[in-house]
């Protein structure tokens, strides 16, 4: 973990190295000025010498204010080094999620993703700079100051050092009982974010059905564990400051009290004196900065953990050694495929898929919810690897390809459509960066989408809202089918996408493909039969199989499902709006 973590420190290795250098360098003036005071008060005023006042008062100030200026740089390198290395870790892991397979997303929340990114980061920024700030200076002064007050007078000292053993024991009952709360609570913090981004983005839904009071106690459920779980670690480290402050006071006294003893015998001076108990109070701030090094450690540990998990996390999909960098055509096989979406599940979701495509065919794909239509699909453009036999395009296994190469031939419309902030424009130019607007115009006009794009005062540099909350699930559909087709794919894949549009549209929609990109195999899963009925072949999927595969005539014929489902709804007269969509 220290090793993956520790790599990203990048280019603030010597912000890194100069912060511990400062706090050495404040620690070493720290520990001479109480030997210049104890020298001011031996030397000068007992021996009432005002020019060795002067002299070692300079010295004192100057030492000050060396510390002074350390103690700023230390504060500046660390501040530099501590964000660095967030800004790097946040990368790094922003840049592995984007390699990541369906597979590997599937592991992870949305919610804990965000979590690992935000809070789990800002705990690991704040720790490292704690730990080079705080972790060079506390044990620095401790060992220093012990070994200072040793020369001065051992006897003494030897009150530190049971101090220092006996707050040391307790702090490290404290830390052991907290790590097991600081631990699970950033879990909680997953649930808490998962609540809060449910709810905003189905913010519609919520307010629709009345949902608001269901969705505050859900909310102050999630926040609640969280708030538990940070007061049972929290009523433990409470113990932290009455066990300094018995500490620090008694020592106090004790000193006091044997150090006047000391004096009146004549084996201590008053400087000396005033020295130990300078020491006194850095041996114990120093356990004192220990002690919240503890606490911020313990707390970075389970995020150090979590952050770890996701930059270690490595694709199950990756590019073979030698891969091909072309597709010669939208042919798609099939051979005996079987697909399970974890390994050590027994049923598979699809079982021995055999099917031939050639170039250019319209497919249509019906069936059942959970009849895995889209897991089917996934395979082609590699979303998934198979678990058995082999997914073949333009003729050459899906795994020999490279994947940038492959997918960029495979346009796939799914059944989630996600726009992103920004303009028409700039949402359509997802298909093609360099697509000029007449492109895009004109991949808007296959999609029908030109229709409602053209009554918006702005038109196509029209601003779409995050997620596209501004346009409605149709409109949404034909712009990520208009988004597709600029890629111009030899393969294109509409994931039930034109679900949200009436019969008419879908219809021309079809049309415009067979006319426009007869070249393109085309694969449309849909639930309505009128999508299908026209395309060269259908297949038939129920649970996870094929069970049937021809045409719109031929399935009527021989596949009972597919009658079934043309009966339903052809029965009552069709789709209200099926004249509009006749070719």
């Amino acid at each position: 973990m220290i090793k993956t973590l520790g790599k990203h420190v990048g280019a603030f290795k010597r912000d890194s190295i100069l912060t511990p250098l400062c706090m050495l360098m404040e620690v070493f003036m720290e520990m001479v000025i109480p030997l210049m005071m104890a020298s001011i008060i031996d030397d000068g005023v007992e021996a009432g010498d005002i020019g060795h006042i002067y002299v070692m008062g300079a010295w004192m100030v100057g030492a000050a204010f060396v510390s002074l200026l350390a103690g700023v740089l230390g504060g500046k390198f660390g501040a530099r080094a501590s964000t660095g290395f967030a800004r790097n870790l946040r990368k790094a892991m922003y840049e592995n999620i984007q390699t990541f397979s369906f597979a590997n997303i599937d592991k992870y929340s949305t919610a804990g993703l965000v979590t690992r990114l935000t809070t789990d980061v800002t705990n690991l920024q704040n720790a490292y700079q704690m730990i080079l700030r705080m972790c060079t200076r506390a044990p620095a002064s401790l060992i220093c100051a012990m070994a200072m007050a040793f020369f001065i007078n051992a006897r003494l000292a030897c009150i530190y050092l049971v101090a220092v053993v006996f707050l040391g024991t307790c702090l490290f009952l404290i830390m052991s009982r907290t790590t097991k709360y600081f631990q699970k609570v950033f879990q909680k913090y997953d649930d808490l974010n998962a609540s809060v981004q449910e709810n905003i983005t189905g913010i519609r839904v919520v307010k629709a059905y009345v949902r608001e009071d269901f969705e505050k106690q859900k909310f102050t459920k999630a926040s609640g564990n969280v708030y538990k779980m940070f007061v049972k670690a929290e009523s433990i480290l409470t113990l932290n400051s009455p066990l300094m402050q018995l500490t620090v006071y008694g020592c106090i006294l004790v000193i006091s009290w044997m150090g006047a003893k000391m004096i009146v015998g004549g084996s201590l001076s008053t400087g000396e004196l005033m020295s130990l108990l300078a020491y006194c109070m850095n041996i114990l701030m120093s356990l004192m900065m220990l002690s919240m090094i503890f606490v911020m450690v313990t707390m970075s540990m389970a995020s150090a953990q979590r952050i770890t998990e996701v930059l270690n996390e490595k694709s199950d999909i990756v590019n073979p050694e030698k891969p091909e960098t072309s597709v010669a055509d939208g042919s798609i096989v099939f051979d005996h495929v079987d697909f399970a979406y974890k390994k050590q599940t027994s049923e598979p979701v699809l079982k021995d898929i055999s099917l031939d495509i050639r170039s250019g065919e319209t497919i249509g794909i019906i069936g059942g919810t959970g009849s895995a239509k889209s897991s089917l699909v996934n395979l082609i453009s590699r979303l998934y690897d198979v678990s058995n036999g082999a997914v073949y395009v333009g003729g050459k296994d899906v795994r020999a390809y490279d994947m940038d190469t492959l997918r960029n031939e495979v346009a796939v419309v799914l059944q989630k459509n996600v726009l992103f902030s920004g303009t028409i424009l700039d949402n359509l130019r997802w298909g093609d960066k360099n697509a000029s607007e007449e492109e895009c115009v004109r991949a808007c006009q296959l999609a029908c989408a030109d229709e409602f794009i053209e009554k918006f005062p702005d038109k196509y540099n029209t601003y779409i809202e995050q997620g596209g909350t501004n346009v409605s699930g149709g409109q949404k559909q034909r712009l990520c089918i208009a988004r597709a087709l600029l890629k111009k794919p030899k393969i294109l894949i509409l994931d039930d996408s034109t679900s949200a549009v009436d019969t008419a549209t879908d219809a021309k929609i079809r049309k415009a493909f067979i006319e426009e990109i007869p070249g393109t195999t085309k694969l449309i899963i849909a639930q309505r039969i009128s999508s299908v009925q026209n395309a060269d072949k259908i297949i038939v999927m129920d649970e996870g199989r094929v069970n049937g595969f021809g045409t719109h005539e031929e399935l009527l014929k021989t596949n009972a499902i597919y009658r079934d489902v043309y009966e339903s709804q052809t029965g009552g007269g069709g789709d209200f709006d099926e004249k509009g969509g006749e070719l």
